[in-house]
């Protein structure tokens, strides 16, 4: 009696242990520094191919321009990157891991907050002045705002010894610019629905009317 409960003990802990564990799963590194860890159903005919996580029925494939590395579940790797002026690769591969690990921390710690809200500000004061020439305003600091030196914050950046790395830094600086140019789309719109919402209301109330050389 006391062999068996000992025997079921076992069974029932093997069958936690084994239901508990996930499935190793492929990673694929993509040349825009992302990573889709899915399982690869297959690597022919110029890509490579999973099923798609949100639709299950249909498949995603991956160019080989697209990919930089597969690292399969059994940690075998095919790189698919190499470094040819012709194709416009200038940077060797370890090079383009570190511009790729450059964009990832970028794409996820940086918020350009100061983009979005300098646009919502220069929006509001456009939309104030009831011109269509109010666009102009956060339209050109949305242009600019690629401009101005991009300071990399520790707390953004995934290993500390990275930004020894120019490559890096390249790949952290790209995907900033990229990214304080759609919030201050984003800030310049909502800025400027403000600012022509205070003109209609507000501008009964100017001392003079504005001319923008319209009026004769």
């Amino acid at each position: 009696m006391l062999k068996k409960l000992i025997l079921f003990v076992f069974i029932l802990l093997s069958s936690k242990f084994s239901f508990s564990q996930n499935p190793v799963q492929d990673t694929i590194y993509l040349m825009n520094g992302q990573v889709v860890g899915e399982k690869i159903i297959d690597t022919i005919l110029g890509a490579v191919t999973i099923i798609n996580p949100k639709k299950p029925s249909k498949k995603i494939h991956y160019e080989w321009d697209q990919l930089f590395m597969v690292r399969f579940a059994d940690g075998n790797k095919r790189y698919y990157y190499r470094q040819d002026s012709a194709l416009s690769n200038w940077f060797s591969r370890d090079e383009m891991w570190m511009y790729m690990k450059g964009e990832n921390d970028a794409r996820k710690g940086f918020k350009a907050k100061g983009a979005m809200v300098g646009a919502g500000i220069a929006g509001i004061i456009g939309g104030m002045t009831g011109t269509f020439w109010g666009p102009i305003a956060p339209y050109g600091f949305m242009a600019l705002s690629g401009l101005p030196r991009v300071r990399i914050r520790h707390n953004t950046i995934s290993n500390p010894a990275y930004v020894e790395s120019d490559a890096y830094i390249l790949g952290y600086e790209r995907v900033a610019r990229q990214r304080r140019k759609i919030k201050s789309v984003i800030g310049g719109t909502f800025g400027l629905v403000i600012g022509y919402g205070l003109y209609a209301m507000l501008h009964p109330y100017y001392p003079e009317t504005i001319n923008v050389g319209f009026s004769k």
